[in-house]
């Protein structure tokens, strides 16, 4: 059986409470028992997983990472919905479309960065490409604080394909670029039934990414330097178009 090893407290602790994934095992640091460990043992124990516990080394060695808090959980891999689950879900719970699509982030301190945002304002799904961006590895859960086990993130093959069946779905596409045509975030009039799409962080959106936009935002800069990272740039742009759908805290 495919495994995967996840790190930190936090990716490991929701992993056990969304119960996605089939957890295998946990590991814990020897001889530490302060209150976040204590609850991951009392969680995994709940769920009949087997407890462990090893020295900071071989914990390192087993996430393939120090920064493992002292939690290490070995688990199946993360299970991707499909793009038509993701749409399937928005019909059956009759709410107005929040997507995000990401064309070619790479680097997966970003896309955990984004995907823990688009959990906190309550968006309905994720799409990634497969090819040349990064997945859900457990990098990318560490990084959004384990967000990823609340999400149905979707990998497809065709980015365009995908956003050709989102349009047809009645859903407007955003794109996020910081192009003198796009307009400003404090003067967009946010679509209910939509999907943000953020590109990559050197190229941002590719041209048939772009074109297949119904229109394009931008962040306004009043400093000497010109252009966000694309986890800050797409977190903004979540934010602004949650707020502007009546998001209050859930």
């Amino acid at each position: 059986m495919p495994r995967e090893v996840l790190y930190g407290c936090n990716a490991v602790r929701e992993a056990l409470l969304a119960g996605r994934r089939q957890a295998l095992g946990l590991w814990t640091l020897a001889g530490r028992r302060d209150a976040r460990l204590r609850e991951l043992v009392d969680l995994a124990r709940a769920r009949g997983v087997p407890v462990h516990e090893a020295d900071r080394h071989h914990l390192g060695r087993l996430a393939g990472d120090r920064h493992h808090q002292g939690a290490v959980l070995e688990a199946s891999p993360y299970p991707y919905a499909s793009l038509d689950d993701i749409l399937d879900r928005l019909q059956r719970a009759g709410e107005a479309p929040f997507l995000l699509l990401l064309d070619l982030l790479q680097d997966p301190q970003n896309l955990g960065t984004l995907l823990r945002t688009a959990e906190a304002v309550g968006v309905h799904g994720v799409v990634l490409g497969e090819r040349r961006a990064a997945g859900v590895t457990p990098a990318v859960v560490h990084a959004s604080s384990g967000a990823t086990e609340w999400l149905a993130i979707a990998q497809v093959t065709n980015l365009a394909q995908a956003m050709r069946a989102l349009a047809e779905r009645g859903i407007w596409l955003v794109g996020l670029e910081g192009v003198p045509e796009a307009t400003p975030l404090e003067e967009v009039a946010w679509p209910k039934a939509l999907a943000l799409v953020v590109g990559s962080e050197g190229e941002g959106l590719r041209r048939l990414t772009r074109e297949r936009c119904d229109f394009l935002v931008r962040i306004p800069m009043r400093g000497h330097i010109n252009s966000l990272n694309a986890a800050v740039a797409g977190s903004i742009a979540l934010y602004a178009a949650w707020r502007a759908r009546g998001g209050t805290d859930g």
